[in-house]
């Protein structure tokens, strides 16, 4: 049976809510996980006091965690079974439901950026591979080259997962991502990752898919998830906890709620951060650990 752990938060007029990934941090690196996070809310949650949106909050959130190595996304993201950078991130903004993402991305280094660039242009809502390198190339991102993404954490992640080790204990997260309220009562979230350790090349998860990884409705509220890939897609998850807030459940209930689903019909753990229309956050884990940190007028909060 999966236990599910759940919080809720006051949240106020302005919030942010930013996770690093479900799964199994290591008790002696769980305090670097959560500064980690607390560091990413508290750049979000500058840019609400200075006025910002809430897209610009999680973007800007986001950003942090894929610059920081410790986290699966962005610079120190796991490598695919070739043992190359994938990364794939999804951004949300809940005014008008516009969306952008970039999925199975290599060479870049702040996928999010690229995803908020497909947002704003608003041809495509997602873009893939090469055209996704070719889409950013045109919006001005400059390369950095795969080398500079890949750690050795990530190398030692690959050789444990081509062994059979697969999650090993020390499996830190699969995902990173942020969701908002400003003080105009718009919502947003976003969503990146590298995936997961020894993936098939061009495997994409529900990170960048639109109501499966990430969704926001100035209606109801804004949600990300993290954990088990395939079972989020096949549940589009982040758009069905939404929709519980819509129905009236807060934020933490319907975070509990959709990860009860998820374990009663496919079995599958994982993680979900929420905020509500008002601002209200709430977050849940059916892993053993899921760093977190949230943000507001009421103060701020962390754990793992």
């Amino acid at each position: 049976m999966h236990v599910i752990h759940h919080l809720g938060g006051r949240g106020g007029q302005r919030c942010i809510v930013v996770h690093g990934g479900a799964g199994n941090v290591a008790p002696e690196r769980r305090p670097l996980h959560a500064a980690g996070c607390l560091l990413a809310a508290r750049a979000g949650a500058r840019v609400l006091a200075e006025g910002g949106s809430a897209l610009d909050a999680v973007e800007r959130a986001v950003r942090v965690l894929e610059d920081d190595p410790l986290f699966n996304a962005g610079t120190g993201a796991v490598l695919n079974e070739e043992g190359h950078v994938e990364l794939d991130a999804s951004i949300m903004e809940g005014r008008g439901l516009r969306a952008g993402a970039v999925c199975a991305l290599s060479d870049f280094a702040e996928p999010i950026a690229i995803a908020r660039a497909a947002l704003e242009d608003g041809r495509h809502v997602l873009y893939a591979a090469h055209g996704a390198a070719k889409f950013a190339r045109m919006k001005g991102f400059a390369p950095v080259g795969e080398a500079a993404l890949i750690t050795e954490a990530a190398r030692e992640a690959l050789a444990a997962a081509r062994q059979g080790a697969g999650r090993a204990t020390s499996w830190a997260g699969s995902t990173v991502g942020a969701v908002a309220r400003d003080a105009s009562g718009l919502t947003a979230a976003a969503t990146s990752t590298g995936g997961t350790a020894n993936k098939r090349v061009g495997r994409v998860g529900d990170s960048p898919l639109i109501g499966a990884g990430t969704y926001a409705d100035d209606e109801a509220g804004a949600v990300s998830t993290t954990g088990y890939g395939e079972g989020m897609i096949r549940l589009a998850t982040a758009h069905s906890a939404v929709e519980r807030m819509r129905a009236g459940s807060s934020a933490a209930d319907a975070a509990r709620e959709i990860l009860a689903h998820l374990a009663a019909r496919l079995d599958v753990t994982g993680g979900v951060i929420a905020v509500d229309r008002n601002g209200r956050f709430g977050l849940a884990r059916s892993t053993a650990t899921m760093s977190w940190a949230a943000a507001g007028d009421w103060g701020e909060e962390s754990g793992v």
